[in-house]
């Protein structure tokens, strides 16, 4: 039997010395992801516009990206899977 295609078996992220591992490869049914978002922080605006763009593709924005008093660039969209983002190319502190 193929894998299905909208699903995702196995992801791994790093934090610190921390790994965090996620499927949705047994979840079954429309999922709901309400209550959270996620947030990714780059480097610069460009990077900032291509994240937002991929992230979007399929999806809707929340709020365009634009310059705030903490980034340089942050915008809000939620992707296909109706998980929330937020992009940040942030302002040094």
């Amino acid at each position: 039997m193929a894998p299905p295609l909208d699903k995702v078996m196995h992801a791994a992220f790093r934090v610190g010395e921390t790994q965090i591992l996620a499927s949705d490869g047994m979840a079954g049914g429309k999922t709901d992801f309400k209550g959270f978002g996620l947030s990714v922080s780059v480097a610069d605006n460009a990077a900032a516009e291509r994240t937002f763009k991929a992230l979007g593709d399929g999806g809707h924005v929340t709020m365009p990206m634009s310059e705030t008093f903490f980034a340089h660039a942050f915008g809000m969209v939620t992707d296909r899977f109706g998980i929330t983002w937020m992009v940040i190319a942030p302002k040094p502190m």
